[in-house]
């Protein structure tokens, strides 16, 4: 079992930057990928990046790549996502999720957070 928390979330005016962090606990494993799906209003559930345990293989939705990164230190067992000029349609509560191998999907993590939310305002 794994319990993942975000934090960081906030409120940011258009153009802005905010990094999110989401810390691992429990029977954690350092081989499984981490990702962030973010979820906005009237939205379904909607996939924003992924990492692999060793960093190497890196996935972006279209929609955030050249503005986003994720990254992960394995020793604290956390995942970061750094987010740059920001927009209201990222206003979003943003989860993080693992899985054993990096995936776009969300039905193919096994644990999930809570969410943190992310507001951009027009």
């Amino acid at each position: 079992q794994v319990q993942l928390v975000e934090s960081g979330g906030g409120l940011v005016q258009a153009g802005g930057s905010l990094r999110l962090s989401c810390a691992a606990s429990g029977r954690t494993s350092s081989t499984y990928a981490m990702a962030w799906f973010r979820r906005a209003p009237g939205k379904e559930r909607e996939f924003v990046a992924t990492i692999s345990w060793n960093g190497y293989i890196i996935y972006y939705a279209d929609s955030v790549k050249g503005r986003f990164y994720i990254s992960r230190d394995n020793a604290k067992s956390t995942v970061y996502l750094q987010m740059n000029s920001l927009k209201p349609e990222d206003t979003a509560v943003y989860y993080c999720a693992t899985s054993p191998l990096a995936s776009k999907r969300g039905s193919d993590y096994n644990w999930w957070g809570q969410g943190t939310q992310v507001t951009v305002p027009s």
